[in-house]
């Protein structure tokens, strides 16, 4: 494995994969309503210049409890985040105490040809130590000819009692042929209250 590295993360990818990952953009929640990624804002670049984007969330934590941590994009021109999406979602998880455990198809949590945000950590604890990491992969979103395919995977505390922990895989697309060049992180309800997302471009 070849590791490129920032000032503060690893990011591993396999030899030969193509090129070096550069660090773009980081954003640090603050009691925010949202964290957004807009090409050609704030230093922000989300366009042609690479085939691929990953963002990575460190350690967020949200203002109010059982709610659920979610995104969505805007085609170029656009507006209101809210692109045709069609994913699936499939989920481990184990309980503190041991007494449950699974790994199961989640429908309560994909889109069919939906346009709400797509959850990443739904029904997320909000206790003082919870918080969720993860990583949302976001490939050719410049193309005008294909759908725009996206992958995640996350690992958060779920709000229970006793706590579980939960392991998401969502993969899906916007369907649209039209470029998306904004990406948006935010809470079901509340605040994102602590956090930090960091955008990666691959060449």
């Amino acid at each position: 494995m070849a590791t490129y590295q920032d000032s503060r993360y690893n990011i591993a990818l396999p030899s030969g994969s193509g090129g070096a990952i550069t660090l773009i953009k980081t954003l640090t929640a603050s009691s925010s309503s949202d964290l957004s990624f807009v090409d050609g804002t704030s230093d922000v670049v989300l366009d042609n210049t690479y085939r691929t984007y990953i963002f990575k969330f460190i350690n967020i934590h949200q203002a109010t409890d059982d709610e659920h941590f979610q995104f969505q994009g805007n085609a170029a021109g656009g507006s209101g985040y809210n692109e045709t999406i069609t994913s699936s979602y499939f989920e481990t998880y184990h309980r503190e105490n041991g007494a449950t455990t699974s790994l199961a198809y989640d429908n309560n949590d994909d889109l069919a040809q939906g346009t709400a945000f797509q959850r990443l950590m739904p029904y997320a604890s909000n206790d003082n130590d919870s918080s969720g990491c993860g990583e949302l992969w976001l490939f050719n979103p410049s193309s005008t000819t294909f759908v725009k395919h996206f992958m995640a995977t996350t690992q958060y505390v779920l709000n229970s009692s006793p706590n579980y922990t939960i392991n998401n895989y969502i993969g899906g697309y916007f369907n649209t042929t039209s470029a998306i060049d904004e990406i948006q992180f935010k809470m079901s309800s509340g605040n994102i209250d602590a956090g930090t997302i960091k955008l990666y471009g691959i060449t």
